[in-house]
């Protein structure tokens, strides 16, 4: 049994379950962070000293935090070669988007367009840093685009934990209201991971409660 602690409506812990979704693995998640608090508290701090969700303990084991890692993890144990390709020389040329992704398109959408669109204050935002941030995001959504049109996945034809660490992103992406760059393949892939019953159930959760009000 895994346990994981955090809430519904981040986008890190929407990876780790959609991960847990699609290995079929038994869970019981807590409602932890925003609204919700609890981790600010010290059994949580020892968990994470960060006081960010997700944390995820399997089992008795030790705590783990850090999305990433987490589904590196859980797909390590409990995928199957193509979700987790055991030649380290395949695995990497997945890899490497996955890393992409958390620090290139994942930082420029969300620290530059989503948050301060969406969560921030209205008053507090800024709009030319956010056409600006807009503006960056295009070149980087070609990149992906350009990478999907081998799809339908990032492994071609294969779904793979690279993509959970790419597309947990791309519900926000395209829901989200805003200039995107014209990238019909990475539209398509939006498209084709809505057919994925686990993506449906924690990956297209509402943002509406972050909304700044």
């Amino acid at each position: 049994m895994l346990t994981v602690y955090g809430r519904a409506t981040s986008s890190n812990v929407q990876a780790v379950m959609w991960c847990i979704g699609e290995l079929g693995l038994a869970y019981e998640r807590l409602d932890i962070g925003h609204a919700h608090g609890g981790n600010r508290t010290p059994d949580f701090l020892a968990m994470n000293p960060n006081g960010l969700v997700p944390v995820v303990r399997d089992g008795d084991g030790a705590p783990m935090f850090e999305s990433a890692a987490i589904v590196r993890y859980l797909a390590c144990k409990y995928g199957d070669e193509t979700f987790w390709p055991h030649d380290p020389a395949v695995r990497v040329q997945l890899d490497m988007w996955a890393e992409w992704i958390k620090t290139s398109f994942g930082p420029a959408f969300g620290n530059g367009v989503f948050f301060p669109m969406v969560i921030q204050p209205v008053a507090l935002r800024d709009p030319a840093a956010i056409a600006a941030a807009i503006e960056k995001l295009k070149p980087l959504a070609l990149i992906l685009d350009a990478r999907l049109q081998k799809g339908p996945y990032l492994d071609g034809a294969r779904f793979s934990f690279a993509d959970i660490l790419c597309g947990h992103l791309m519900h926000r992406y395209f829901t989200h209201e805003f200039d995107r760059a014209d990238t019909p393949a990475l539209r398509a892939y939006f498209e084709t991971l809505q057919t994925r019953p686990a993506y449906r159930a924690h990956a297209m959760v509402s943002y509406e409660p972050l909304r700044a009000r």
